[in-house]
């Protein structure tokens, strides 16, 4: 087959798998039966979107220290636990004496005090949160949804939960506002999805016993019924309070869990909505890397998540050296959606709900370049590959939208010239660099597709160029 046949036929076979996905998601009624929720399509949206902002926010706001040791996946596991970046994990750290966190909780606030009384503190410094704020700091950014922690491992809950946790023991467990309803509602305004994140595998109101190794992980995992009712009634109150497009759970579930009722109860009740891998069962919409990413396009969909640093929860000793440059973000962020995958960004707020001056620069910066050059982004699909590289340095990533090949340059280009490998562009072929009003001419040189600039090329982190029709491969 050659490869014009072998395009047309990968065209061919994408037309017909929308068709079937449409046909299997407009009049589907699921059936908690693993083969019955296999036939969810993931939505238009969620494959659009590109972009998502995660919310860490709790109790761990108010401490908001972890030693910044170091990104996930990049540290021993030997001795990740006891020196956890993740300030969202305060209270683990804190289990395990003699650890840096240890050591800073009983020199700040003393050895007697109980992790669970900073809920006065979170109470009272909630009050001066303006959800709107965040709604309009997020639509700048450009993401198109939002996932609020709701209920992180601490066991601490971001709504007015009805439903008793048996192991509280005299503690205040939830919020006094409504931060789920309130975010929800403010993120809806300004157009942007709502998803929620929650918790299932880890509650540490259910154990004593700290995670101090990988093994740890998931044997800390509640498998009693207690708990197994305690986290599906949970999620199906999060689901018939707020109806959010995104179930975000993390860290397994308890094996009594009813996920595949609630899967289905889901479905017919929010037809667009997508779940995570993490319930760690036989289906899932997306899977979700952390702190890393594919290095090829990967068909089954895919979100990669990470926060700014090295932390999700807010860590008031992370500087510039811990949080990820703007142009090593937009980078990641074009990185990712070349492969077919979504970017899931984390913000950390502190515990009044301020946003950090360096999270913010981060997304503002991130933002201004999405308003220049969005269109290579939200709404495009991975192309026949997903990056190239050029003698002269060029590292390029692909998108494509319709009859529109987008190419983006990671480095900026020694001269006025950008050089694409392996393409061959046809005699109508039209280039436009975004941000850039100079005349571009292309020719060819070989198999490479040269694009010439008249003027200086803007000093863009990532330079975009549209070409229209998509070049031809070779």
């Amino acid at each position: 087959m050659n490869r014009r046949s072998f395009h047309t036929a990968i065209g061919g076979l994408a037309v017909a798998a929308t068709c079937r996905a449409l046909r299997r998601t407009s009049a589907t009624h699921f059936q908690p039966e693993w083969q019955s929720l296999e036939q969810h399509s993931v939505p238009q949206w969620f494959n659009d979107a590109k972009l998502g902002i995660f919310i860490h926010w709790g109790l761990y706001s108010v401490p908001a220290w972890a030693p910044p040791t170091g990104e996930l996946g990049k540290i021993d596991w030997n001795t990740w636990f006891a020196n956890n970046p993740y300030a969202e994990w305060y209270l683990n750290s804190l289990r395990i004496t003699g650890s840096p966190t240890y050591r800073h909780h009983v020199a700040t606030y003393g050895r007697n005090f109980d992790y669970y009384q900073f809920t006065p503190t979170f109470d009272e410094q909630t009050t001066k949160w303006q959800p709107e704020q965040w709604a309009a700091l997020f639509k700048q950014t450009g993401a198109r949804y939002v996932v609020l922690t709701t209920k992180h491992h601490d066991g601490f809950r971001l709504w007015p939960s009805a439903v008793v946790n048996p192991k509280a023991r005299g503690r205040q467990l939830n919020a006094k506002r409504d931060i789920a309803g309130e975010l929800a509602a403010a993120v809806r305004s300004a157009g942007i999805k709502m998803g929620l994140y929650y918790s299932g595998g880890l509650d540490w109101t259910f154990t004593d016993q700290p995670i101090r190794t990988r093994p740890d992980l998931l044997a800390r995992v509640p498998q009693s019924q207690e708990y197994a009712s305690y986290a599906d009634a949970h999620w199906r109150e999060l689901i018939a309070r707020y109806r959010p497009s995104v179930l975000w759970n993390d860290i397994s579930y308890p094996k009594l869990g009813q996920t595949a009722q609630i899967f289905a109860e889901y479905y017919n009740s929010v037809p667009d909505g997508v779940i995570n891998n993490r319930f760690s069962v036989p289906f899932a919409d997306f899977t979700t890397p952390e702190y890393a990413r594919y290095d090829k396009i990967t068909e089954k969909k895919w979100e990669s998540c990470r926060g700014l640093g090295f932390s999700f929860g807010y860590n008031q000793v992370e500087g510039p050296e811990q949080v990820i440059a703007p142009d090593k973000l937009i980078a990641l962020l074009v990185d990712i959606v070349s492969k077919n995958g979504n970017l899931l960004l984390n913000v950390g707020p502190k515990a009044d709900g301020s946003i950090s001056a360096i999270q913010a620069d981060r997304l503002h910066k991130l933002g201004d370049w999405l308003s220049i050059n969005g269109e290579a982004i939200f709404g495009t699909r991975p192309w026949i590959r997903p990056s190239a590289s050029a003698p002269d340095g060029s590292d390029v990533r692909f998108t494509r939208k319709q009859d529109s090949l987008y190419a983006h340059f990671l480095k900026y280009p020694p001269d006025r010239k950008l050089t694409i490998p392996g393409l061959r562009a046809t005699p109508n072929t039209v280039v436009e660099i975004f941000g850039f009003r100079s005349p571009c001419s292309i020719r060819q040189n070989g198999s490479d597709l040269l694009i010439e600039s008249a003027g200086v090329l803007p000093t863009s982190s990532a330079l975009v160029a549209k070409i229209k029709p998509v070049p031809a491969a070779v």
